[in-house]
């Protein structure tokens, strides 16, 4: 049994017109610098807020007008803000201020790990890759559940009595 196709029946205009463009080249995404040539992100996580800038510099990271050292006492939040630049290899090479508002040091920390990210890749835009992969682009979506009336906290019922 023959199968007809379109040129077959004399419609090669339908054809043509059917077949997709060929894929144009696209731009490659411009750096987004300010006047003082630094790049901005922000950042979110839980209920903080983190406004952060990046710039060329020797690695100092500043929060909120202090070392970072100072202002996140634990190892491990100040090594989640490190994260992006450790992934993409330009650990000492940005300097990176920022302000955060909001939730406690683990929210703040991923905050601003999320926002210094987001600032990285206009800054960088040839870093989006690596940064996509390790998911520090994507905002954490997880947040502490809402209390439910008729119970003490988010799930947690009353003690059930059988008599």
């Amino acid at each position: 049994m023959a199968t007809l196709n379109l040129k077959d029946l004399g419609l090669e205009s339908v054809v043509a017109a059917a077949a997709p463009a060929p894929k144009e080249v696209a731009e490659k995404r411009q750096p987004q610098k300010d006047a003082q040539g630094r790049s901005y992100g922000t950042g979110r996580r839980k209920n903080s807020v983190a406004r952060v800038w990046v710039k060329p510099g020797s690695g100092v990271v500043t929060v909120n007008g202090c070392k970072f050292e100072k202002y996140f006492a634990r190892e491990t939040h100040r090594m989640i803000i490190m994260q992006p630049f450790e992934t993409t290899k330009t650990t000492g090479q940005f300097d990176i201020i920022c302000t955060v508002v909001g939730g406690g040091h683990t929210g703040q920390a991923g905050a601003i790990r999320h926002g210094a990210s987001r600032a990285l890749d206009k800054f960088e835009p040839e870093l989006h890759l690596a940064l996509r992969k390790a998911g520090f682009l994507t905002r954490d979506p997880r947040a502490v559940e809402r209390k439910k009336f008729g119970k003490h906290k988010a799930r947690k019922s009353t003690q059930f009595s059988k008599r």
